[in-house]
């Protein structure tokens, strides 16, 4: 069955207004909202929400009406996505990305590890990051740099999917990381990339729906806490997040659009977590704190 896209064509701003309005809609439920580039110069983004053909009209509804008052003007366009096998289509154009001392790259590309690198191999598939988006990209050029200039003993990967970023931080540091995810199939997925990329002990990939998850008590707490999420479930789990930082211990935040930076700080701020620096990738920004 063919997959939709409802779509709403604006500037990057009104794009990020829209997308937190709609998380706010569909909270946790199994749809995907994403904002995507069109064309720079002149400043036009989509903001795009996906869902199988049979929900299109419920679906439809509760955007509109969502859109109705706040967004008088924006007209809902609508696309079908064809049945492609997007794993193998993702994978013919996929090329290998750096960011610090990291090579994240394909199966299909383990001939372009240079020495020195510090390679991992994530292929597509169905969890969260490749290394490719902003923010997967951000985080591990924020995590060499955290690993290179502070102690750190231990370290929570929250919102794993690929294992990506507990991969890089056990690739740079012998040290026991929590991978958590709230999708099992993330968690498995993890868990599965952890074994491709030789690490045989010390990443611990559990699923953890939230906070109150025995698995965070068990392991914490916590030098460095990588969560790379959305900007309003990181607002949302700002004091919870503090209270499994060890004293000293550092944060690194991103998923998070730049216009939503302000909102993200003043959470963690609140938090009693100092900010240390912002990093900027494709409209993303990945944020450092710590706590002094």
């Amino acid at each position: 069955m063919s997959e939709i896209r409802l779509y709403v064509t604006t500037t990057e701003k009104k794009a990020g207004q829209v997308l937190d309005l709609l998380t706010e809609v569909f909270g946790e439920e199994d749809i995907a909202i994403a904002t995507t580039e069109i064309d720079e110069k002149k400043d036009i983004w989509e903001a795009s929400i996906y869902m199988m053909r049979e929900d299109e009209n419920a679906v439809r509804l509760r955007v509109e009406e969502a859109l109705k008052v706040p967004f008088p003007d924006l007209k809902v366009a609508r696309e079908v996505i064809p049945d492609i096998d997007w794993v193998a289509k993702s994978l013919e154009g996929l090329k290998p990305v750096r960011a610090g001392r990291f090579l994240v790259h394909g199966s299909h590309d383990r001939a372009k590890v240079r020495p020195g690198d510090i390679g991992i191999e994530i292929d597509a598939g169905q969890a969260f990051g490749t290394g490719h988006h902003g923010t997967t990209a951000g985080c591990l050029e924020v995590i060499d740099s955290v690993l290179r200039s502070r102690p750190v003993g231990n370290a929570l990967d929250l919102g794993t999917g690929s294992g990506v970023l507990a991969i890089a931080v056990r690739k740079l540091k012998n040290i026991p990381v929590l991978a958590t995810d709230i999708d099992p199939i993330a968690t498995r997925v993890a868990a599965e990339n952890v074994r491709r990329n030789g690490i045989a002990s010390g990443i611990i990939a559990k699923t953890a729906p939230g906070f109150h998850s025995t698995a965070f008590a068990e392991y914490g707490p916590f030098d460095l806490i990588i969560a790379n999420i959305l900007a309003r479930p990181l607002i949302k789990m700002a004091p919870k997040l503090a209270e499994h930082l060890a004293p000293s211990g550092s944060v690194i935040l991103s998923g998070i659009l730049a216009e939503q930076r302000w909102k993200v700080l003043s959470a963690y701020n609140g938090a009693k977590l100092r900010h240390v620096r912002t990093i900027w990738r494709n409209g993303w920004v990945t944020i450092h704190l710590d706590r002094p």
